[in-house]
C-alpha cells in the first residue's frame, strides 16, 4: 500500500481535516458510533468509541500502573486516561486536536490541551512517561516522525507506552473519518496520513531511532510495547509538575489550544 507524506522530525502539523468534523464530535458527544477510519481503496477500521468514552478498564489500568511520574497522553481522546490518572494524584495532560475530546477529558476531571504532537507543548524534555494507545502510533503517518518527537517530549530515560496493531503490520495511508459502513457515504473533510504499526515494526524502527526495548506485553487482547528514551541527561531538566502545566495552559490562546470550558 502506498505510504503518505511523510513529516521531517519536529516538522509542526496542522490539525487533521476531521478534527471538527461532525461524525467524530458526535460520535464523543454521544458516547458511541458508528465511526469508522476508512482508505481511499474503500477498506474500513472500526473505532472503538464505546471503549474509549467509558471509563479505564482493566486493561488499561495495567498501562497506567506501569507510567513513571509525570504522564503526557498524547491523542487523549474523550480522556479516560487522563481522568484515571488525576483521580490517583498524578501530574498527567492529554492532548488532542478535537475540541470534544478535550471538552470531554475536562468534564471528568483531566487537564487537557488542545494540540497537535507537533505543536509547542508544554514540559518538553521532561516528562517522564508518553502514552500513544489506541492505535495513536499512527499520529501523522510516519512512526519514524512520530517516535522523534516523543523522544523530544520525554525527560532522558523516559518512558514511552505504545498501543500495536494486533497483527504483523507496518503501512501508511490517507485516511478519512466515516461514521456509516456505506462505502458511497460522504466522509468527514480531506483525506488524512496514518499508520498501522505492529510491535514487530515497531521495535524495529525504534532501535534503529536509538530507542531501548523496555518490555512488551498482550492483555485482552491488546498488544503494547515499552521503550526507554536514550537521550542524554541535561543537568538542567526538572520533571513537570502541576502548577507547569495549568499555567501553560492558561497562558496560551484559549479559543486555539487552551482546555475547552464545558458548556
Amino acid at each position: 500500500m502506498k505510504g503518505a507524506a511523510r513529516l521531517a522530525p519536529g516538522t509542526p502539523s496542522p490539525a487533521p481535516a476531521w478534527a471538527a468534523s461532525d461524525p467524530y464530535a458526535a460520535a464523543l458527544r454521544s458516547g458511541h458510533g458508528p465511526l469508522f477510519l476508512r482508505r481511499t481503496d474503500g477498506w474500513l477500521l472500526p473505532l472503538e468509541v464505546e471503549r474509549w468514552c467509558a471509563r479505564a478498564d482493566p486493561v488499561d489500568l495495567e498501562v497506567l500502573d506501569r507510567c513513571e511520574g509525570a504522564v503526557l497522553d498524547v491523542g487523549c481522546g474523550p480522556g479516560r486516561l487522563v481522568a484515571e490518572l488525576a483521580a490517583r494524584g498524578r501530574t498527567a495532560l492529554g492532548i488532542d486536536v478535537s475540541e470534544a475530546a478535550v471538552t470531554r477529558t475536562v468534564r471528568l476531571g483531566g487537564q487537557s490541551l488542545r494540540r497537535s504532537v507537533f505543536e509547542p507543548l508544554p514540559g518538553e524534555g521532561r516528562w517522564d512517561t508518553v502514552l500513544l494507545m489506541d492505535g495513536n502510533v499512527g499520529i501523522g503517518g510516519d512512526p519514524r516522525a512520530l517516535l522523534a518527537r516523543v523522544a523530544a517530549l520525554l525527560a532522558p530515560g523516559g518512558l514511552l507506552i505504545a498501543e500495536t496493531a494486533p497483527v504483523d503490520v507496518d503501512e501508511r495511508a490517507d485516511v478519512q473519518l466515516v461514521g456509516v459502513t456505506d462505502a458511497h457515504a460522504r466522509a468527514a473533510g480531506s483525506p488524512f496520513p496514518w499508520a498501522r504499526i505492529g510491535t514487530r515494526a515497531l521495535l524495529r524502527r525504534a532501535g534503529a531511532a536509538g530507542w531501548r526495548s523496555a518490555g512488551q506485553w498482550t492483555s485482552g487482547g491488546r498488544r503494547f510495547v515499552a521503550l526507554r528514551s536514550s537521550r542524554p541527561a541535561s543537568s538542567s531538566a526538572e520533571p513537570p509538575n502541576s502548577t507547569a502545566v495549568i499555567s501553560s495552559q492558561r497562558a496560551r490562546n484559549p479559543s486555539a489550544d487552551s482546555p475547552v470550558t464545558p458548556a
